[in-house]
């Protein structure tokens, strides 16, 4: 039955997509033995029979591993987000205009129920990725001789937009000053944690969830070079320069730091200092300010510091007697991870402008501001839900007495509301009231206000509400039909429209006069989960995460 091999191939197309993948995409998995995956089928299908089922149908786009090769990786992790009900039906219906044909004439029901459950069981042992598996695994797309080192295009370079379209996985770009698209790529499966940019704009990477890390420059609007730096990945940070790469990972349990070309330089475990627990990376960070990557430890009560600069003084471990003189033991500063121990896991941080400090919340709600420079807590933050602070904002805000304080704004996940701190005092200012838990907050110096979604309510997310940054209150609501979801705000350049996502398969890009939020146009887009300026990102501008 050769038209079943990609049986399994759009499950994580989450609203749609396509399959196909460059040929090259296949990583060094496929060589890999299946290690004994755990099976737990339906009483109804024996479990050697789902073995045989997966590796018959799902193996050549999936690898025996369920690693992933040109579709995506098939383990619990990796299909967090999609439900079971779903991935059944994707099975039995397949996917409209994408490579995933539906099954359910040649499947039964209970082998279609067998198989879902058996991907969403745990390979045992865990699964590894290997040095060599991360080297083997690179692709050089286009050799950077043969780029031109000016852009290909008449639109300004520091005005573009990526919009990553996850409905067939494809990024647009849009130039942020007629607001139209001049060119649209095809990107690995469920990119994830946003593009970051080299300081020019030249050059951006993406990360999949799959763990693969993409080089794309933007001023030839081409793909460079790839590799797979992980199974389950979070995000990937790049130093200004473009010279270093980081990959923070779930699966395994570890940072990979790659050179600008994604060459592998080498693996760092994430783990206690005692050697005792390894970690989940959450998400690792640029501090441009102190050349280094920051990076947020998901099970273990530490941050971490790596520095990209050799200029950077050793790391002392284990006991010192005379730091000056150099009496004890030390390991290089340069990549190397530089402890901050904490009492409480931080799953998500934000940072001030000069990156000295970083306000940090665990899942549980549990907040701290940390001191880098001194490596410790220097205060609790009063937060209630799961508040996300990777998606907070900054502003200069006067208050009643006159007095001007910068105050950063965070969405929360699980409780409605804004929560707006006095970044001195690190004290609630104010509890700003929302139709739901939202996800995104963004805004623009030039803007008087800031835009929230309310996503993750069932009732409310197709309603953004403006808030004005000086009253901070909700000033009017912008709706979307029900049963929508209208989200992620992003402005140009100068602050002159902000441009939201209609997060649908068949959604667009709503582009709003930021003053007087008015609509002004639309662009058909497939599932637009994220819109990212050149400018807003490399001048790190304070109404949009860094």
């Amino acid at each position: 039955m050769k038209a079943a091999a990609p049986l399994l191939a759009g499950l994580l197309l989450l609203g749609g997509g396509t399959a196909a993948e460059p040929a090259a995409a296949a990583p060094s998995a496929k060589a890999r033995p299946a290690e004994g995956a755990a099976a737990e089928a339906l009483p109804a299908v024996a479990p050697s029979r789902v073995v045989d089922l997966y590796q018959q149908h799902c193996a050549a786009c999936h690898a025996p591993t369920r690693y992933g090769a040109m579709g995506p990786a098939l383990l619990p992790d990796n299909l967090a987000r999609l439900r079971k009900a779903e991935a059944v039906k994707v099975i039995a219906e397949g996917r409209t205009a994408t490579q995933m044909p539906g099954f359910a004439a040649q499947l039964s029901k209970d082998e279609i129920a067998a198989i879902t459950d058996w991907i969403y069981t745990p390979v045992v042992p865990a699964p590894r990725w290997s040095e060599a598996d991360i080297a083997a695994s690179r692709i050089q797309h286009v050799d950077p001789a043969t780029l031109s080192d000016k852009p290909v295009f008449e639109a300004d370079p520091l005005n573009l937009f990526l919009v990553v379209e996850a409905g067939d996985h494809h990024v647009s770009v849009l130039d942020g000053d007629k607001l139209e698209p001049i060119h649209r790529f095809q990107s690995r499966f469920a990119l994830h944690g946003g593009p970051k940019f080299a300081a020019d704009g030249r050059y951006v990477f993406f990360a999949s969830r799959d763990g693969w890390i993409t080089k794309f420059d933007l001023w030839n609007l081409k793909v460079v070079a790839e590799v797979r730096a992980g199974i389950n990945t979070r995000n990937v940070a790049a130093s200004p320069d473009g010279r270093h790469v980081a990959v923070a990972n779930y699966l395994p349990h570890n940072i990979v730091l790659l050179d600008g070309e994604l060459n592998l330089v080498k693996t760092v475990e994430a783990g206690d200092r005692d050697g005792k627990q390894t970690s989940r990376v959450s998400a690792v960070y640029d501090a441009s300010p102190r050349q280094s990557f920051i990076a947020a430890l998901k099970d273990v009560p530490e941050v971490w510091e790596i520095s990209y600069t050799k200029a950077v003084e050793d790391i002392p471990t284990g006991f010192i007697h005379d730091y000056k003189q150099r009496e004890g033991s030390f390991i290089p500063g340069y990549l190397n991870p530089r402890r901050t121990i904490l009492a409480e896991p931080l799953d998500d941080f934000f940072f001030t402008q000069d990156y000295s400090e970083l306000m940090g919340a665990s899942r549980a709600g549990v907040g701290q501001v940390v001191n880098l420079d001194v490596r410790k807590k220097i205060a609790d933050l009063p937060l209630d839900g799961m508040p996300h602070l990777g998606s907070g904002v900054t502003w200069e805000w006067t208050d009643a007495a006159g007095k001007v304080r910068t105050v950063m704004a965070s969405t929360n996940l699980k409780a409605a509301e804004v929560t707006v701190i006095d970044m001195q005092s690190w004290e609630v200012i104010r509890r700003i009231r929302t139709r739901g838990p939202g996800f995104f907050l963004r805004s623009h110096r030039s803007s008087p206000y800031a835009f929230v979604d309310s996503m993750m309510s069932a009732e409310a997310r197709h309603i953004l509400q403006v808030i004005d940054k000086r009253s901070l209150e909700v000033v009017k609501e912008i709706a979307a039909p029900p049963g929508r979801t209208l989200a992620h705000v992003e402005f140009t350049r100068d602050g002159r429209h902000a441009l939201a996502s209609l997060w649908e398969d068949e959604g667009a890009v709503i582009v709003y006069d930021a003053h007087s939020l008015d609509e002004i146009k639309r662009l058909p887009m497939r599932k637009p989960v994220g819109k990212y300026n050149v400018w807003n990102k490399i001048t790190r501008e304070e109404g949009t995460s860094h």
